[in-house]
C-alpha cells in the first residue's frame, strides 16, 4: 500500500487510512493532481532516543518521534502524544492529518505531529518532567516558533508545555513563549485554549445537526472519550439541552437512557481517573457502547475505532469526530450507505489548531485577547470552513470527508505548485 521502505501499513492502519483518503480525492484535484505524491511522503521524520534516570537510580531508554509531513504553507503544527502504543506510522498519520486539517481551516500551517512511547501514568512527575525535557532537546534540532510549534495531545497537557517550552528556551539562551502552544496563562497561554478542541466538535456539531433538521434539544448523544476533547463537548451539549446517555473511556463505560449528569461525571474523572464506578449510570460491557440509542456519536478517543462492523451497529443519524483518524475508509463507505453523515476530523476537532493559533499570534504580539474575542473568532473561523466544504460537498455530491481534503489539497498543492522544487 506504501513504497516507502520504513513502513508497512495495513488497510486500517493510521497510515493506510490516511493514504486511501488521498485517494479518495485524487479525481477532484484537477491539473495539481501531478503534485500528489507530495501528500503521500513526510518532508522530515526525525526518530530519537529519549534515555532519563528513574528515581530508583536506573537508566531507562523511551522511543520518541516528531514527523514534519508538509511545510508548504508556513511553519509545522501538531501536538505531542505520550503513549505506550504510539509508533512512527501512527505519528506520520497524525502529522498528515495536521496538514490536511491547517488547510482546511486555512491556517497558515504545515502538519506535524510528536510522540513517546510510555505511559506517562507508570511514571512519577520528575520522571515525567524528566522525559519531557529530554524529548524537547533531542527534537530541538527542528522545531522552533518558525519551524513547528508542539501543543498538547494525549495524555499532554499545559504542564508539559510549559517545560517543552522553558527546555527550549534554556537551549537557545532567550525565552521562547511561542515554541509552543496550550501553555499555562502565566507563560504566554491563551485564554480558550483548554475547551477550544471540544468547542469546535460542538459549534461544527450544531451546524451539522441544522441543516439535518436534528433538534439538539433532547437528542441523545453517546461520547467514546472523556477527556479534554470529549468532556468539553458533551459538557456544551448538555448545556443546548441535549442528553448524554453513554460515556466510554479506558476505564470503562456507563449508560444512562434518561441522561448523564455531565458535571457530575466529569467531578468523578478527575478524582479517580476515569468513568468506571461513576455511581450515576450503569455499566456496559465495553463492546456494547456501539449498539447504545443514540442521535449524534462523538468518537474522540484514538484513531481505528469505527471498523466496518461496529458502523453496521450504530444508531446515530450524526457522527462527530472529535478524535483524529477514528473512523476506517469501509467504515465511511458503510456510514455513506447507511445515510449517517460523518463531520470529518479535519474540520470536526479543528478548534484546538485554531486557537493555538490565536495562542501563536497572541505571543508574537504581546497583546492578548479576551476569552469572548477568542471564541468568537473560533466559531467564525470553524463555521466559515464547514460552510466551504459543505458547498464543495454538494457541488461533487460527496462525502463532507472528501470534499474537506479536497478544499485542503487544493491549497496545499497550489503552494508547492507555487513554491516550486528546489534545487
Amino acid at each position: 500500500m506504501s513504497d516507502l521502505s520504513y513502513v508497512n501499513p495495513g488497510p486500517e492502519s493510521a497510515w493506510g487510512t490516511y493514504l486511501a483518503q488521498v485517494d479518495r480525492v485524487l479525481p477532484y484535484l484537477g491539473s495539481l493532481s501531478r503534485w500528489a505524491e507530495t501528500l503521500k511522503r513526510p518532508k522530515r521524520a526525525l526518530i530519537v532516543d529519549v534515555p532519563i534516570e528513574m528515581d530508583d537510580g536506573t537508566v531507562r531508554h523511551f522511543e520518541g518521534y516528531r514527523v514534519q509531513h508538509n511545510l508548504s504553507r508556513g511553519p509545522g503544527k501538531g501536538g505531542v502524544r505520550y503513549h505506550p502504543d504510539v509508533t512512527l506510522e501512527e505519528v506520520m498519520a497524525l502529522s498528515a492529518w495536521m496538514t490536511v486539517k491547517n488547510a482546511a481551516v486555512n491556517l497558515p500551517y504545515g502538519g506535524a505531529k510528536g510522540g513517546i512511547r510510555v505511559d506517562p501514568r507508570s511514571l512519577t512527575r520528575k520522571e515525567l518532567e524528566r522525559v519531557t525535557r529530554r524529548y524537547t532537546s533531542e527534537i530541538g534540532i527542528i522545531i522552533g516558533p518558525q519551524q513547528d510549534i508542539p501543543a498538547p495531545d494525549v495524555n499532554t497537557n499545559s504542564q508539559v508545555m510549559a517545560w517543552m517550552m522553558d527546555t527550549y528556551s534554556v537551549n537557545v539562551g532567550a525565552t521562547s513563549t511561542g515554541v509552543v502552544t496550550g501553555k499555562p496563562l502565566d507563560l504566554g497561554g491563551s485564554l480558550g485554549r483548554v475547551k477550544a478542541t471540544g468547542r469546535g466538535v460542538f459549534v461544527t456539531g450544531r451546524e451539522a445537526a441544522r441543516r439535518l433538521g436534528l433538534p439538539l434539544e433532547g437528542a441523545r448523544i453517546a461520547v467514546q472519550g472523556f477527556g479534554n476533547v470529549g468532556s468539553v463537548a458533551a459538557e456544551l451539549f448538555a448545556q443546548a439541552g441535549a442528553r448524554v446517555v453513554a460515556v466510554q473511556d479506558h476505564s470503562g463505560t456507563v449508560y444512562a437512557p434518561g441522561g448523564l449528569d455531565v458535571g457530575a461525571l466529569q467531578a468523578h474523572v478527575r478524582h479517580t481517573g476515569g468513568v468506571a464506578g461513576w455511581h450515576g449510570a450503569e455499566p456496559l460491557p465495553a463492546e456494547q457502547f456501539w449498539d447504545v440509542p443514540c442521535d449524534i456519536l462523538i468518537p474522540a478517543a484514538l484513531e481505528g475505532q469505527i471498523t466496518a462492523e461496529r458502523a453496521n451497529r450504530l444508531h446515530a443519524r450524526l457522527v462527530l469526530e472529535g478524535a483524529n483518524g477514528p473512523t476506517v475508509p469501509a467504515a465511511d463507505d458503510v456510514l455513506r450507505e447507511r445515510n449517517v453523515l460523518v463531520v470529518p476530523d479535519v474540520i470536526c476537532n479543528a478548534g484546538g489548531v485554531t486557537v493555538s493559533y490565536f495562542e501563536w499570534v497572541q505571543d508574537f504580539s504581546s497583546f492578548f485577547w479576551t476569552e469572548d474575542e477568542i471564541n468568537a473568532r473560533l466559531d467564525k473561523i470553524v463555521g466559515d470552513a464547514l460552510a466551504t466544504i459543505w458547498d464543495r460537498a454538494d457541488l461533487h455530491r460527496i462525502p463532507l470527508r472528501t470534499a474537506a481534503f479536497a478544499v485542503a489539497c487544493e491549497r496545499i498543492l497550489s503552494a508547492r505548485q507555487e513554491r516550486g522544487l528546489y534545487p
